[in-house]
């Protein structure tokens, strides 16, 4: 069942055209990612799908329905965000900020079942010892994980990730890609990522959407999109691709010889 559609989505800065003609869908249950290099337009599709940013031309919707439809408190009920990074951080402590996730829920309003939904979701992030530090003072890889768990306290139907491991260890990448997974799978929630680890996206997602130059280049399952030819052809990277566990694994190799892109 499709529940999120994309259709012919179109976004410019200014004279600038960032996302010209993307459509795609994207069905309950499923982790999407979005790969691509460097100004691909990977994450302004994903703010125009959290209603960041308004297209310029096309439709966005969630179970049919157009999202200039929803209101602000509609749209967070269903849809969690969590940004590249944030720039802007107040002192607060690692509870309270993940405790703001519930907000759409019952407003400023606080209940014994919102306290359970934090408490949940700090031990599934492993930062139990962090519940009372003020964020300020924590690593950026910490940060981010506080604002996953924000984002799964929250409980959306659709959660949308903006490079969620790029401030994370090799161990903290795997472990948070495993609890993305895990509740995708047993909430039967819908996910989309921009991923820019080639090898985090074959093991974890289930489709693959490749964007180059802000359209969409390839689109399938990480066996037919992670190719020698396509990450060539977009990453101008020669690249070995082997298999593992019947997914792709990819080792960059050198430049390639011909082409110019963005890295």
């Amino acid at each position: 069942m499709v529940k999120l559609r994309i259709k012919d989505v179109e976004f410019s800065y200014g004279s600038n055209p960032v996302l010209e003609g993307v459509s795609f869908d994207v069905n309950d249950g499923e982790i999407l990612g979005i790969i691509g290099p460097n100004g691909a337009g990977k994450s302004t599709l994903l703010r125009c799908m959290n209603r960041i940013l308004k297209v310029r031309k096309g439709v966005i919707m969630i179970d049919g329905r157009n999202i200039s439809d929803f209101s602000r408190i509609e749209l967070a009920r269903i849809m969690g965000y969590v940004p590249q990074s944030t720039h802007q951080i107040f002192p607060n402590t690692v509870f309270d900020t993940i405790l703001m996730g519930r907000r759409p829920h019952l407003g400023w309003k606080c209940g014994e079942i919102d306290i359970k939904k934090v408490l949940e979701t700090i031990e599934m992030l492993n930062i139990v010892d962090l519940a009372m530090r003020d964020i300020t003072e924590l690593s950026g890889g910490q940060q981010q994980k506080v604002f996953i768990a924000r984002a799964l306290a929250q409980e959306p139907e659709v959660l949308i990730l903006d490079e969620p491991t790029s401030n994370l260890d090799i161990k903290h990448q795997l472990e948070v890609m495993n609890i993305i997974s895990k509740i995708v799978k047993e909430r039967g929630i819908t996910a989309v990522m921009a991923v820019h680890d080639l090898n985090l996206a074959s093991r974890y997602v289930d489709r693959i959407i490749m964007m180059h130059a802000g359209k969409i280049f390839a689109v399938g399952n990480p066996s037919d999109v992670l190719t020698e030819e396509n990450i060539r052809k977009v990453y101008g990277v020669e690249a070995i691709v082997g298999e593992h566990d019947g997914r792709p694994f990819i080792l960059p190799i050198r430049p390639a010889d011909t082409g110019t892109h963005d890295s």
